[in-house]
């Protein structure tokens, strides 16, 4: 079990004065198996004159604020203290489908929004089917952990290079990018062969050796979970399953389901920047 506390600050500063804005943040953890969320804090500058949160389609919490009074920057913070214990056990072939079951109806219908393509993660023909040689003579697990051995030698971890709103393919294409653009190809290549496949959008502590109490300049991170008859985690940028430093913020197709943060204004002018900045402790 490792204990983690999450700062998140998101700062807008626009070019011109905004007048009003309706938002979305999705920046909170959620607790599931594999996690524990023992405390969260969300806060807003200027203040907000509504703020409100619900559960989205894919179970992720969701604030919403709305700002309608003139300004010219917009902060939102927000922290979280998460206990972890997720790590990848092991499992015996028992349970694990073939092929001809993994397609069959009830399946289908069980994970109906993870099989078929997301505009994201629309892989293109020549991923798809190189997708498809890899899978031959393989059960679906086995071609999994060969189609992620294969991402490794194929793509290169590049900051800079890709562009938030580019697909599966256009990443393939280039064989470089960010957590974000692995992630896309690799749950694009999986569900081209009928195989359930989700997007992960959290954080990561990167440095396990670091001492407790020791803050140090986190990731907004992303990673996949696909299903074989069970649900297996998969880390594309780091080469293995997510594990005690992975926070779980959302779940969701692709990036466009769980975006941190979104809305839309009225004003703030062209020259608009943005900077994000994540810090991480590990208090256990």
């Amino acid at each position: 079990m490792t204990r983690l506390h999450v700062t998140h600050t998101t700062d807008y500063r626009y070019g011109a004065p905004a007048t009003v804005s309706y938002n979305e943040a999705r920046m909170t953890p959620q607790t599931d198996a594999a996690q524990v969320v023992l405390e969260t804090d969300l806060k807003i500058s200027p203040y907000a004159t509504t703020l409100s949160h619900y559960r989205d389609y894919w179970g992720t919490k969701v604030h919403t604020f709305d700002l309608h009074s003139r300004h010219e920057t917009l902060q939102v913070t927000a922290q979280a203290l998460v206990e972890v214990h997720r790590f990848e056990k092991p499992h015996a072939a028992e349970g694990l489908l073939d092929w001809a079951d993994l397609a069959a109806d009830e399946n289908f219908e069980q994970f109906s929004d993870y099989v078929p393509q997301s505009k994201l993660s629309a892989p293109g023909d020549e991923l798809a089917e190189a997708a498809r040689d890899i899978a031959s003579g393989k059960t679906p697990h086995e071609t999994a952990l060969a189609l992620f051995a294969w991402l490794r030698e194929e793509m290169e971890y590049q900051p800079g290079h890709s562009q938030v709103s580019w697909d599966a393919e256009t990443s393939f294409k280039t064989r470089k990018g960010v957590c974000q653009d692995l992630s896309h190809v690799a749950v694009g290549a999986l569900r081209s062969l009928g195989m359930p496949a989700r997007y992960i959008s959290g954080y990561i502590h990167p440095d396990p050796e670091a001492a407790i109490g020791t803050e140090v300049a986190g990731q907004s991170h992303a990673w996949l979970e696909w299903w074989d008859g069970r649900w297996h985690s998969w880390d594309p940028t780091n080469h293995k399953p997510a594990g005690e430093h992975h926070i779980l913020v959302a779940r969701g197709r692709d990036y466009a389901d769980v975006t941190p943060l979104k809305g839309i204004l009225s004003g703030g002018g062209p020259e608009t920047t943005l900077e994000v900045d994540v810090r991480i402790v590990r208090q256990a």
